[in-house]
């Protein structure tokens, strides 16, 4: 018996997206789909939106915050018989970016924004969708948990559901000050340690952490490293309030996209049992990025990143100067923090023989890395998942990590190489080992045929999802 599941979140592929929340958005409702799930998703109608067409099935429905009145239309599209609605609502919606304006600030009304996007979702269970599990996104989808809990919880249409809240990353929380909650339509009173209140601002992300039946975050590591100090983000003690009711769930990987054997981008397609593409690829990476010829001879580490904090890139900063004396070459692409931008602007400028770099977002030459590259280096401070090391996987390219959350999880000593301490000096062991391992043509033909024999597919994430459902319940 399906279970009757709305999800609930900020972006989705392929109608819009910034990160991994969006593939997961994009995948994880059709894997669920597959397999019997009744399942549908919400999220805004951005300005930006691409295959954001469909029949509109409501307009000016009236959403009504702290006394203001936010008209929106609701669309659906559809893709492989899963129901998407879009929340159309221009003024809150209809801008240039998502999150942020083009200097990177924060919109300041992003607490109505995503709260319209909540109510609206809601209105849609109570009249169209009946869900049995409203599966709510991180911050931007917890006022679902906190509305249902408080306002709403006498309705009957309503009271019976259960609530998911999966957090993709709790770096990211909804932090804003005590005023906003009259503009939200909640009373001062949940302004207090035990529902909202944190450390005298408002935490969107802690309401939907209280309120909601359940919590998962996305590998079972980062559910572990969330409930410590160094990891939590302040959250910490409220997750281990919750220890009882917080799982990991592995993101899969979206083979359909990700597969050397059907990749539309790459310069030759192969496969584990024949890899003589994956030379091609190289070759044609070190030719796009203007590195030398003589670049195929030597180890090529690729890294297809966010350029901030998050992702190690200060350890990338303090062994710069190593780095460049190792005999390889390197390729990255991202955009981000003005000062990791420089940083690889500057490691190209200082060795421009060895280091090409794309201050860019670029999904063909992403492709072209993962393929085209021997090693992918991701040395995360912390990492809930990770995508690009699944990948990296599929395409025969050594993964080089850092020990944390999902990277963890999905890579060890057969696949790749990983390091536990946040250092530089461990950072480049861990890059030697691979670049000596990569002059072994018997163990690096080893580790290249293990890992693309990995399976990360959507299908058992989903599984998993499907027996939380179950969970839930009862």
């Amino acid at each position: 018996m399906p279970h009757h599941v709305l999800m609930v979140a900020s972006e989705a592929a392929p109608f819009v997206k910034t990160g991994g929340l969006a593939d997961v958005l994009g995948a994880l409702p059709l894997a669920l789909h597959s397999l019997g799930e009744d399942v549908a998703v919400v999220l805004p109608r951005y300005r930006n939106a691409d295959a954001a067409t469909g029949e509109r099935l409501w307009t000016g429905h009236p959403v009504w915050l702290g006394g203001v009145c936010y008209p929106v239309d609701i669309w659906r599209a559809s893709r492989s018989g899963v129901p998407y609605y879009l929340v159309d609502c221009p003024p809150l919606y209809a801008r240039e970016g998502l999150y942020t304006d083009a200097a990177g600030r924060d919109f300041p009304d992003n607490h109505i924004r995503f709260a319209v996007l909540c109510r609206a979702a809601i209105a849609l269970a109570r009249h169209l969708v009946r869900p049995r599990i409203f599966h709510c996104h991180d911050w931007q989808a917890s006022l679902v948990a906190v509305y249902l809990r408080t306002l709403l919880a006498g309705d009957p249409t309503l009271m019976t559901s259960k609530i998911l809240l999966t957090i993709h990353n709790i770096g990211y929380q909804g932090l804003f000050e005590p005023a906003i909650l009259p503009e939200i339509g909640l009373d001062a009173t949940l302004f207090h340690i035990n529902a909202l209140e944190f450390y005298g601002r408002v935490n969107l992300l802690k309401g939907g952490i209280v309120f909601s039946d359940a919590i998962n975050t996305v590998s079972k590591t980062y559910a572990a490293e969330i409930q410590t100090p160094e990891y939590g983000c302040g959250l910490d003690g409220v997750l281990r309030a919750r220890a009882g009711r917080l799982y990991g769930i592995l993101n899969g990987a979206d083979y359909t996209e990700w597969n050397p054997e059907t990749d539309p981008f790459i310069a030759a397609r192969y496969s584990a049992s024949d890899l003589s593409g994956k030379r091609l690829c190289k070759r044609d990476l070190i030719a796009l990025v203007g590195l030398p010829d003589d670049a195929i001879e030597r180890p090529l580490v690729g890294i297809v990143s966010r350029f901030v904090g998050q992702k190690g890139f200060d350890l990338l900063e303090e062994v710069a100067a190593e780095l460049l004396q190792m005999d390889l070459s390197l390729v990255a692409l991202g955009t981000g923090e003005p000062r990791y931008e420089q940083l690889f602007r500057d490691l190209a400028a200082a060795c421009p023989s060895k280091v090409a770099v794309r201050i860019a977002y670029d999904n063909v030459l992403a492709h072209k890395i993962e393929a085209g590259a021997d090693i992918f280096l991701m040395p995360s401070r912390y990492e809930p998942c990770g995508l690009n090391q699944m990948y990296s996987l599929r395409y025969g390219t050594v993964p080089v990590v850092r020990a944390t959350g999902g990277l963890d999880d999905t890579i060890d000593e057969s696949t790749g190489f990983k390091f536990k301490e946040y250092t530089g000096p461990a950072l480049l062991r861990a890059l030697r080992e691979a670049v000596a391992a990569w002059h072994d043509p018997g163990r690096w033909h080893s580790l290249i045929q293990n890992g693309m024999r990995r399976d990360f597919s959507w299908l058992a994430s989903a599984a998993e999802y499907q027996a939380l459902y179950r969970t839930l319940e009862g």
